[in-house]
């Protein structure tokens, strides 16, 4: 399994406007075949700051996923709603364990 954590950033006053964005990615990532999580979440601390966290089966799953049109939209939306600071990482983990 692949896990993809990390966080974006952009003008808080975007974040509206930047969520109609972010749910048709979200939805568009649950669709896949592969995709297992999907999500992002606002900082309650940082305005502006956006954390994403992603789980895959595989990495054929997710290299699916960047040749999909939702992920080809969601960059294109990137200069009008300011992202910047993209910083994501990706971790090859097995699997989850209750703590």
């Amino acid at each position: 399994m692949l896990l993809i954590v990390g966080t974006i950033r952009l003008p808080p006053e975007n974040l509206d406007m930047a969520r109609v964005a972010m749910r048709h990615m979200v939805e568009g990532s649950h669709g896949e075949d592969g995709c297992l999580e999907y999500c992002y979440a606002v900082d309650v601390f940082d305005a502006g700051l956006i954390h994403v966290k992603e789980r895959w089966r595989d990495q054929a799953a997710l290299d699916r996923h960047f040749a999909s049109s939702h992920l080809a939209a969601w960059r294109a939306t990137w200069p009008e709603l300011g992202i910047r600071d993209r910083s994501l990482s990706c971790y090859e983990v097995g699997p989850p364990r209750e703590i």
